[in-house]
């Protein structure tokens, strides 16, 4: 596979699903039997999980923006680096809107078979998150 086509996977996804809340793209490139190994909050670790999670964002943060830093490409592995960022106008995991904004980090690693994402690993700021919402505390200063 060339890296042009494996760079796309990652970028597409975030561009399509993420910023523009297309979910079709979704099974265009995660395998019918990918499996999505993400902090999901509860949801399966499907594509369909994939979409719940990214509709989750997307209702909780509207003008949701997730950005491509940086993106290695190695045989059929895919690693990435990127920033989320949006405004909290609706409902995050029961808490109600802050209208307060994120900007959060968060990388990916993929293992990519017949052109689709068959298996990934994504790790997000999940507590920098809950504390630039002011749901959980920032930590204290020694």
């Amino acid at each position: 596979m060339s890296s042009d086509r494996t760079d796309s996977l990652i970028r597409r996804m975030f561009e399509h699903a993420f910023n523009q809340g297309r979910f079709a793209v979704v099974n265009e490139l995660v395998a019918p039997d990918g499996v999505t190994h993400t902090p999901s909050w509860g949801m399966p670790h499907t594509r369909e999980g994939l979409k719940q999670l990214i509709a989750m964002f997307r209702s909780a943060f509207p003008d949701l923006n997730c950005a491509v830093e940086d993106e290695i490409n190695a045989g059929d592995k895919v690693a990435a680096h990127w920033t989320i960022r949006g405004t909290h106008t609706g409902l995050f995991l029961g808490n109600p809107p802050t209208s307060r904004p994120i900007v959060v980090q968060g990388m990916i690693f993929a293992r990519i078979e017949n052109g689709q994402i068959a298996e990934s690993w994504t790790l997000l700021d999940q507590m920098s998150i809950l504390q630039q919402l002011g749901i959980v505390p920032p930590p204290r200063s020694r």
